[in-house]
């Protein structure tokens, strides 16, 4: 199909970089102009020539501060699909808070903020189109999956509320909430990698009924799900209990959460640009970021102008920060010590190849954490804001 032939303009897929979001991604290029990917993490495929890439973090970046930037604005956009989400199947006692938080803001928050992105030209625009992955889980009792299928609950009722409204209101759009069981051939079931000829037929069959404006679609429905919806809505206490036995029988349940901890350390006198840099960009590599707090700079021969406890306190209002801690002079003591079970060390590049952190290396080796070496910026730094400062007091 000619570019000419292309009979929509531009489609949106956040959480196309994989899965069935990628799988989509790849239908609508015959039928869009433009698509744009939004995702934490990059395609490992090579694209069309229509589809461009944005990194976008659902849990930390703003959407409508990032729409403009990425081309994705309200008056271009003909399509938007929504397939980014996660959970895991594990008692409900092995979540922690942040994982709480995380699951929340991809799987519903993030999204309901998008959805209001749009709203006002899904209510006064001609022929918008839109999907959103839902679940089975949502529409029914899904015990050890409890945290995930709360998530869901939530988008298959804003869903159904949503199409209410525009339908009160005059308008022919609608959302498309997609509900399916498990997806063969994607990542969230614990595959190593996609599988998209496994995942490509359900992709088309979404995006046709996304522009045929229906409401609902549960693959699978008429042979498995039709079954399960009956038996859930006749009887939900046995329908429950039997999905609890059975999901603990499964042998597919992980109890780890998933959490991605990462740790980095510093001083953060004199808090500027560069610090702030910084912490993006390790929050962007991990999904939990705790930061040590050097007490003072004696290990640099320097003093610090900002007392203790206020650097500490000027992290914690930082929304990358997580958690402040008291920093211990060798960073893989706060991990021997169990203070903190990181999963990456973040550090500037100019570690790299140092004795210390050769030591860290082949103690981390077998431990599953990695080191990440970040290179310095050019601009602002403390060393430059203390020199400063050093040359005024001397006037």
């Amino acid at each position: 199909m000619g570019a000419a032939e292309h009979k929509y303009n531009k489609a949106l897929v956040i959480g196309g970089s994989n899965g069935i979001g990628l799988s989509i991604v790849l239908n609508l290029a015959a039928m869009c102009r433009n698509i744009v990917i939004m995702d934490k993490v990059a395609p490992d495929c090579e694209l069309p020539d229509n589809v461009s890439y944005y990194h976008y973090n659902l849990l930390n970046d703003c959407f409508e501060d990032n729409a403009d930037t990425a081309g994705v604005g309200q008056a271009d956009m003909d399509i938007l699909v929504v397939t980014a989400g996660f959970g895991r199947i594990a008692p409900f006692e092995t979540f922690v808070d942040k994982e709480i938080d995380n699951v929340f803001g991809v799987n519903a928050v993030a999204l309901t903020k998008v959805i209001r992105y749009y709203y006002p030209r899904m209510l006064h625009g001609d022929s918008f189109f839109c999907a959103v992955m839902g679940s089975i889980a949502g529409l029914v009792a899904s015990p050890m999956i409890s945290l995930y299928s709360a998530t869901k609950a939530a988008v298959c009722k804003l869903t159904e509320g949503i199409n209410a409204e525009l339908e009160s209101a005059g308008s022919l759009n609608r959302v498309l909430n997609v509900s399916p069981g498990s997806i063969k051939g994607t990542k969230f079931n614990g595959a190593s990698e996609n599988n998209l000829k496994l995942t490509e037929g359900l992709a088309a069959e979404i995006i046709e009924r996304m522009l045929a404006r229906e409401l609902l679609y549960i693959p699978d429905y008429d042979n498995v799900y039709k079954g399960v919806l009956e038996r859930y809505h006749t009887d939900p206490h046995k329908f429950a209990s039997d999905s609890c036995r059975y999901k603990i029988g499964s042998g597919r349940m992980n109890c780890n959460p998933q959490l991605r901890v990462g740790y980095l350390s510093g001083t953060f006198d004199l808090f500027h640009i560069g610090h702030l840099n910084l912490l993006r960009r390790a929050k962007e590599c991990c999904d939990y970021l705790v930061v040590g707090v050097h007490k003072d700079a004696s290990h640099k021969g320097k003093e610090t102008f900002i007392p203790y406890e206020e650097r500490c306190d000027i992290l914690r209002n930082i929304k990358y920060v997580d958690k402040v801690i008291q920093s211990l002079p060798e960073d893989d003591e706060i991990y021997r010590q169990g203070i903190v079970k990181y999963d990456c060390l973040f550090v500037g590049s100019d570690y790299k190849g140092t004795e210390r952190f050769n030591r860290y290396e082949a103690y981390f080796a077998d431990k599953n954490v990695r080191i990440i070496y970040f290179p310095y910026t050019q601009g602002t730094s403390s060393t430059r804001l203390r020199n400063a400062l050093d040359a005024i007091s001397e006037k």
